[in-house]
């Protein structure tokens, strides 16, 4: 008996054991949960607690599409090029909490107190606001049965149904059902569409640039009858002056390009927001366009809005110095434009078009001058007109002809085919059954100095440079023998002076050059005296002026300067940054060797047999140059290319320039002298302004004024 109490006890004692073991396990296993439970608190409020509150203050604090005016941009000398013309405006911002029927009550308000044109109504418009304003009618579009029908496609998620039930819906309203609105719905329709297309927090343009002080004061003195509505101030982008270069922007309509929707949005733009679609406004988009105001939105418990903070107040764009010199710019504009004229109206110009110079600074890249014009014919009036075509200096291609001759005789010296000083005959070279010789001597045998190569234009000089790379004798007509790197011998050595190579201008778009892909011996000698591959004109102004600074190839560039807005619309902003000098290589010649070349250009203007002593002898300035003349072809028809490149002064350079007119006859020989009588007035007008300025002590201290000019367009 005593040994099965002793039995029972036992057993009790383990039972008491076990419960206090799982007891234990039990406590312990919520210590833990408990300590990681604070670990955990402890690491989300101490570690990740100010990463958090980012997070928080990312999703409340939101930028408001406000209307902030882009910066403004100047020419060099203080000159404004793009300005903004402040509008009055009417504005509507929705909140996340906003319905349909609360706008449509508010534009049905507002039609009230303004007008508004309804031409940008389509049909699909009209459908939302019928089926907005007969909800119960547009129900009936689609049957009971048809939604039974479409709920039993198993293909179908619940949005994808809604969709195609919507779709049917806005099919079968009927012509008659959209042709329904009074003139007086339209007009609340107008100003509804304007509403809807804005985002949450974001001011939507209702109407601007329109808006009379009438409207601007009656809606002003109903604003707290008009929820969401706001009259503020609104900028309209005013070009005064017509350069295509500065580039055009989007309106409020158009919103941000499409085909970079991402882009932008990634950048916090609204789909709604102006920005830089071309040439300068794009490039420096992040410059101009400004800061949102940024605000926090302060809500109760339900999520409703109660209180609105501004965290950062919108600030103006950036105001862009340029390196341009509007006033230098519109004289040379009409140098060009007249020639151009004057050309046209020639016989056997059927095929002349346009017309190209740049000039700019050789030691640090500003360019001072950009210009293209295009010629055309009114279908109306018959008559020709001048179109500004800028942006052809660095987008359109042409052979340059002679121009290069400066580059191959530089390549001779570089790979030791031709000596500083070395004389060669010229005379009539024939290859591949072709006879090939210089304009200056048909038939003779003439000796001429690497000098008088480039003075006289000797295209046998370089003929013989190009036939020593190729290691190929000058009789021969096989091409098997030449070398085959002889074309990227030239090619990469002409690139180095900027030729066949984009520039790097601050400019987007900008055309690399076209390079042939044929290897023969005759094409190599057409190479070197610039009859195959094709350049910019800008091109030739950044090879022109590597020569002329003592052999380094300077990125052009058309922004000068990065200032703050302007205080006070006299004086300019203060400066941010000058854009620094960008020096993308220097040639593999000696200082010699380009001293040699520059004497040959000096030649071209003031030598006995140069090819444009007459245009350039007698000045009060010394330069140098080169003339080009270039066979070509447009629509099918040969025609020739006129070409010009130079520097000056000649011992301490302030500006190179470069001269193209494509397709300037059908007639060899024609007009020759065109290209130099751009250039001879061009270089004219620049130290005439440089010394009219000289009198006149223009300022350029860091209290620039501000230079108001006349209104050209506005984009």
């Amino acid at each position: 008996m005593k040994k099965q109490v002793r039995k029972a006890d036992q057993a009790k004692i383990r039972q008491r054991k076990h419960i206090a073991f799982r007891m234990n396990f039990l406590f312990f296993s919520i210590f833990v949960l408990f300590s990681l439970l604070i670990f955990r608190l402890g690491y989300l409020q101490i570690v990740k607690g100010e990463e958090y509150s980012r997070e928080l203050e990312k999703k409340e604090e939101i930028p408001i599409n406000t209307s902030v005016p882009r910066g403004k941009i100047f020419d060099r000398m203080g000159r404004v090029l793009v300005d903004n013309d402040p509008k009055n405006a009417i504005t509507y911002t929705k909140m996340t909490s906003t319905t349909s029927a609360d706008m449509l009550k508010v534009a049905e308000q507002l039609a009230i107190l303004i007008e508004q044109d309804t031409k940008r109504i389509t049909i699909g418009d009209k459908r939302d606001f019928w089926i907005l304003k007969n909800s119960e009618a547009a129900l009936k579009k689609v049957s009971i049965k048809e939604q039974e029908a479409l709920e039993k496609d198993s293909t179908l998620s619940r949005t994808e149904l809604q969709k195609e039930i919507n779709r049917l819906t806005r099919e079968r309203i009927t012509d008659e059902e959209i042709d329904s609105f009074t003139e007086e719905e339209l007009e609340v329709l107008a100003i509804y569409r304007e509403m809807m297309s804005g985002y949450a927090y974001s001011p939507q343009i209702v109407k601007s640039g329109n808006v009379t002080d009438e409207e601007f004061a009656t809606v002003s003195e109903r604003l707290g009858e008009l929820p969401g509505v706001d009259t503020t101030t609104d900028w309209e982008r005013v070009r005064k002056s017509d350069n295509t270069i500065l580039g055009t922007t989007t309106s409020p309509i158009e919103g941000i390009p499409k085909s970079r929707e991402k882009y932008f949005l990634a950048r916090d733009y609204s789909r709604n927001d102006r920005v830089g679609k071309s040439y300068i406004e794009q490039y420096y988009e992040d410059l101009l366009k400004g800061q949102k105001t940024i605000v926090k939105n302060i809500k109760d418990r339900s999520g409703r809005v109660v209180e609105t903070k501004t965290i950062r107040q919108g600030e103006p764009g950036k105001d862009l110095i340029l390196t341009i010199d509007s006033e230098l710019q519109e004289t040379l504009e009409n140098i060009v434009s007249d020639k151009l004229l004057e050309l046209k109206r020639k016989p056997n110009t059927g095929e002349l078009d346009r017309a190209f110079l740049v000039m700019m600074n050789p030691n640090n890249g500003e360019v001072l001058s950009l210009v293209g014009k295009q010629v055309v014919t009114n279908p109306e009036t018959g008559k020709l007109e001048i179109w500004d075509y800028a942006f052809g200096t660095f987008t359109a291609l042409h052979e340059a002809g002679s121009t290069v001759k400066m580059a191959t005789l530089l390549t001779g010296y570089q790979e030791n085919v031709v000596r500083i000083g070395e004389t060669k005959i010229d005379e009539p070279i024939r290859i591949g059954g072709i006879t090939k010789r210089s304009l200056f001597n048909q038939n003779s045998r003439v000796a001429v100095t690497d000098i008088e190569a480039i003075g006289r234009s000797s295209n046998v000089y370089m003929f013989r440079i190009a036939l020593a790379l190729a290691n190929s004798n000058n009789s021969s007509e096989d091409s098997a023998l030449i070398r085959k790197n002889a074309f990227d011998t030239f090619r990469q050595s002409f690139a180095s002076f900027g030729l066949g190579t984009k520039t790097g201008i601050d400019l987007p778009g900008e055309s690399g050059g076209l390079i042939g892909d044929s290897n023969s011996i005759g094409i190599l000698l057409d190479l070197s005296i610039g009859q195959y591959d094709t350049y910019t004109t800008l091109q030739l102004a950044q090879y022109v002026s590597t020569i002329a600074n003592g052999g380094y190839r300077v990125a052009p560039k058309v922004l000068k300067e990065i200032r703050e807005p302007s205080e006070d619309g006299k004086i300019l902003g203060p400066l941010i940054q000058e854009t620094q000098v960008n020096i993308l290589n220097r040639i593999q010649n000696t200082d010699a060797e380009i001293a040699q070349v520059k004497r040959g250009m000096h030649y071209v203007y003031y030598g006995a047999k140069g090819t444009a002593p007459n245009f350039f002898a007698g000045k009060e300035y010394d330069g140098a140059g080169k003339t080009g003349t270039a066979q070509a072809f447009s629509s099918g028809k040969p025609t020739i290319n006129l070409s010009h490149v130079g520097f000056a002064p000649y011992e301490n350079p302030e500006i190179a320039y470069a001269v193209v007119i494509p397709n300037i006859s059908t007639v060899p020989r024609g007009y020759t002298y065109a290209n130099n009588q751009i250039a001879e007035q061009a270089v004219d007008e620049y130290f005439k302004l440089k010394a009219k300025r000289a009198k006149e002590e223009t300022s350029t201290a860091a209290k620039q004024p501000i230079i108001q000019a006349p209104k050209v367009e506005s984009n």
